[in-house]
């Protein structure tokens, strides 16, 4: 039964970056920092309630922080090896990408049989 609770809490992190805009989110404060709704809404060029949104999901998965400077909210990332897990996702990509080309050179045969 507690397997079954860490892949629901799984499911539910994966599920809150399964949306290109959050995963730029999520990029943009790993390498750039805290930032507020207004500067990721400038950043993104998407509106200021879809950012806000976003960061709703993304801060109730436990992936952001959030800090009160006056009237101003800056939001960080909670757990910087969120990073780690882009790079392991960028692999898969370029692994993938690299697997399709060999396939396409090959003359289109896989591995599935």
């Amino acid at each position: 039964m507690a397997k079954e609770g860490i892949y629901r809490s799984r499911a539910k992190i994966a599920k809150s970056l399964a949306h290109p805009v959050r995963l730029q989110i999520v990029d943009m404060l790993a390498d750039e920092g805290e930032k507020t709704v207004t500067e990721l809404t400038r950043a993104l060029d998407v509106s200021q309630s879809t950012v806000s949104k976003h960061m709703k999901t993304m801060y109730d998965a436990g992936l952001l922080t959030f800090e009160k400077h006056g009237l101003r909210v800056f939001y960080g990332i909670r757990t910087p090896c969120i990073a780690d897990l882009f790079r392991c996702l960028d692999a898969i990509l370029h692994e993938d990408l690299d697997f399709r080309r060999k396939q396409i050179k090959e003359g289109g045969k896989n591995d599935h049989g």
